[in-house]
């Protein structure tokens, strides 16, 4: 594990049980240059807590470079819960997690993710002020949402000549908070839409509601598409998926994508355009940033509006120096976290 961090340059590994309530929470503090590290708080099972850790650690230097990139004052880290099969009491659970993020003092701060909602923020504030997306300062995967839409457009207008999506294929795997509100907003712009998910009644909503398509999980990747958008969880781009691909594109929600540099290079040898993760989905981060510094809708609204702007940049730069883009993404994040 410290081989791991010492090549993300992860300040801090935080470890926390609470025999009582069952809890078994990894905080990871990726960085704290430009300020408070903030990342969302994951609830999921884990093969094991080796497998957890490790994921906390990627995911939080995926936040900081998220941060920095979108010019937030704001550091990366993240949360994981380790989820049992029985919780007998989910609101004391997520308390006692709270007192743990409580005695971090202020230098990390916690956010909904993949597996916890608003109402399980409530309870992590009954501890610590350092929380955000509670009841009362909203769901973040609308915003979300909207900035990787907006990526998207920037991403079709990059691969496509075009950022009109009427009539443009666009395979959305994952129908979580952010996938599914991605496909209403593709919907509403007359995107042909093909979608999976492991949840078979999110599925058939999206039928229903967007005329989508339905395609098996696992088939996604390899059905031809305009573009492909991952929203899901956990990397899904490997070297053997990628050579499944049959897209101009992949740009969606879901963070840590790529399993290593390395497939990004894939992806730019056969002319698969990739939107960074962190380029793309940062409007959940700036909605959350943002409300939890006080701004004003006006403020974040403008904020995520700069998305495809810094999308398009890392494009042009990816174009003249003939490299992927994730990799121009990657030098751009750490030179503004290290100079």
């Amino acid at each position: 594990m410290f081989a791991l961090m010492q090549s993300t340059r992860t300040q801090s590994l935080h470890l926390f049980i609470d025999p009582p309530t069952g809890l078994k929470a990894v905080v990871v503090i990726h960085n704290d240059q430009l300020g408070p590290a903030m990342g969302g708080c994951r609830y999921l099972p884990y093969a094991d807590d080796e497998s957890a850790m490790t994921d906390a650690i990627r995911l939080a230097q995926g936040m900081s470079y998220k941060a920095a990139l979108a010019g937030l004052p704001m550091g990366g880290g993240k949360a994981v819960i380790v989820r049992n099969p029985h919780v007998e009491n989910r609101a004391a659970l997520f308390e006692a997690f709270g007192r743990f993020v409580d005695t971090l003092q202020g230098r990390f701060i916690t956010a909904v993710d993949s597996g916890t909602s608003t109402l399980d923020m409530d309870c992590i504030a009954q501890a610590t002020a350092h929380v955000t997306s509670t009841t009362a300062s909203g769901d973040p995967s609308p915003h979300a949402a909207m900035g990787v839409f907006a990526g998207i457009r920037a991403t079709s207008m990059a691969r496509l000549g075009s950022d009109n999506l009427e009539g443009l294929r666009v395979a959305v795997q994952g129908l979580g908070n952010v996938g599914y509100a991605l496909a209403e907003q593709l919907h509403v712009a007359g995107a042909e839409l093909l979608v999976s998910d492991l949840d078979s009644g999110k599925v058939r909503l999206a039928v229903e509601q967007f005329n989508a398509q339905p395609v098996a999980h696992e088939a996604l990747v390899s059905t031809p598409c305009d573009i492909f958008a991952p929203c899901g969880v956990g990397p899904v781009l490997n070297g053997q998926s990628v050579m499944q691909l049959r897209c101009a594109a992949v740009a969606g929600s879901a963070n840590n994508q790529l399993t290593t540099l390395q497939v990004a290079d894939q992806l730019e040898k056969r002319g698969i355009l990739y939107a960074p993760d962190y380029v793309i989905n940062a409007g959940g981060l700036i909605y959350v940033a943002l409300t939890y510094r006080g701004e004003s809708l006006t403020t974040i609204t403008s904020h995520l509006a700069r998305i495809p702007s810094r999308l398009t940049e890392v494009f042009a730069h990816a174009q003249a120096e003939k490299r992927s883009p994730a990799r121009v993404a990657h030098t751009l994040a750490e030179r503004l976290l290290y100079g």
